[in-house]
């Protein structure tokens, strides 16, 4: 194959991932560029049936398994465990159209340019591969984040996730079976010998220092709580101020806090990060004192011991809020994982093909949660992003440039042809 059919046939292929990711983008699409199609809305559900027809089309079989989620499996050996690659297609409220959602796509022209390959070679691998999209990572809609791959993983029950329900009581298992998306006959953790999953970034380092590829070596430790602030439903303009017990005044403190915690502890060598978000409040009118007020707060950072006085720090100065607000707080855990590395067998060997690509790369650790943080906890695991235009994410304005977006998808190739051969083998 001469040099000019070899940049052609890569021109062709980098073509047909961008026309593609237009058309995923299409699902919906928000006036600002952007998408808004939470776990198991029409929309999700609109964009996962294209998804399994894009698969079915290229000679995958695609299934669900008990929680939803969607698998697309090449079985080029008859019996043999698979090599998975993945992400998720679900998206936050308005957000942006690369998250989640390329990591998918990337994993199916990955595995689809793998059989074409092998097939043309006369050539099989060790293991099968299987394109999977996990099932809520965002976790904006279903409480916690990573449900799908925590199910997968054993970190999360089962019937707990399909007991979960929405703000408006709509429960997963009772939505998922309406959409036709339950199933039995997926693969299970067992059958699994590695995973691979790439992402866009997230943050501005990559773009910042002008590489092309990070190699993902270990994730943030996090630590996130639901907090219930209840305080007494009262007249807003009757109600003389000594005797209001504000459940939102609580929580506007607990707000405060989670940003006082962060300018007290974080440091250019141990950052922390922290926040509020999705604020519930009851009876939520305009003339009434809130009687309740749910949040969710989150605590990040790369050093585990940082994190521990931040939570030491939040639970300490919590009475001091019931008191000032005459409120009363519970704090419940949500989601809790340390800092752990990815194996370094699995960094070393994404470098290599990035090498051999000529794709400039450095090592960088993942602050955001993925689907591979869990299946890191089970099997051989390699994370992969590629950069974030101005660090932008959860917000319309998310963007990769086509170049990048189709340098990951070439080096996800050459990781998954590794990976399926064996390469990350344990056993």
């Amino acid at each position: 194959m001469t040099g000019n059919t070899t940049a052609a046939a890569a021109t062709e292929r980098h073509a047909a991932f961008l026309d593609d990711f237009a058309t995923l983008s299409t699902f919906g699409a928000t006036e600002r560029g952007g998408v808004h199609r939470e776990a198991a809305t029409d929309a999700d559900a609109a964009q996962r049936a294209w998804l399994g027809e894009q698969l079915a089309a290229r000679g995958f079989r695609v299934c669900f398994d008990r929680v939803g989620n969607q698998f697309g499996l090449l079985d080029v050996v008859p019996g043999a465990p698979y090599v998975l690659v993945g992400s998720h297609l679900d998206s936050q409220p308005f957000g942006g159209r690369y998250d989640g959602a390329y990591g998918v796509l990337a994993a199916t022209h990955a595995a689809h340019r793998l059989a074409v390959r092998w097939r043309e070679a006369g050539a099989t691998p060790r293991y099968n591969v299987g394109v999977v999209n996990w099932f809520n990572e965002e976790g904006s809609r279903f409480v916690p984040s990573m449900m799908g791959s925590s199910v997968f993983t054993g970190l999360l029950d089962a019937d707990t996730a399909l007991d979960t329900r929405d703000l408006r009581d709509v429960r997963v298992g009772d939505r998922l079976a309406e959409l036709g998306q339950l199933g039995e006959t997926a693969p299970v953790i067992d059958d699994v010998v590695a995973y691979a999953e790439i992402h866009i970034e997230q943050g501005r380092s990559l773009e910042e220092s002008g590489h092309t590829i990070g190699l993902v070596h270990a994730t943030w430790s996090a630590h996130k709580y639901f907090l219930t602030v209840e305080g007494e439903q009262s007249h807003t303009g009757s109600t003389i101020m000594a005797d209001r017990r504000d459940a939102l005044l609580g929580a506007a403190h607990l707000t405060v806090l989670a940003r006082e915690i962060s300018d007290a502890l974080s440091t250019p060598e141990a950052p922390l990060h922290t926040s509020v978000s999705q604020l519930t409040v009851e009876p939520n009118s305009p003339v009434t004192v809130a009687r309740e007020a749910r949040l969710h707060l989150d605590l990040r950072s790369p050093d585990e011991a940082v994190l521990e006085r931040a939570n030491a720090m939040l639970h300490e100065r919590i009475p001091a809020i019931e008191r000032a607000a005459r409120v009363r707080i519970s704090v419940s855990g949500a989601h809790h994982w340390g800092v752990r590395p990815f194996p370094a067998a699995g960094v070393k060997l994404a470098a290599g093909c990035a090498e051999e690509l000529g794709l400039s790369h450095r090592e960088i650790m993942t602050i955001a949660g993925h689907d591979s943080v869990n299946m890191n906890c089970r099997v051989p695991t390699v994370m992969l992003f590629v950069p974030s235009v101005e660090g932008i994410s959860h917000n319309e304005g998310e963007l990769t440039h086509d170049a990048d977006a189709c340098a990951g998808v070439d080096l996800l190739t050459e990781v998954l042809d590794r990976l399926a051969a064996g390469a990350l083998a344990t056993g």
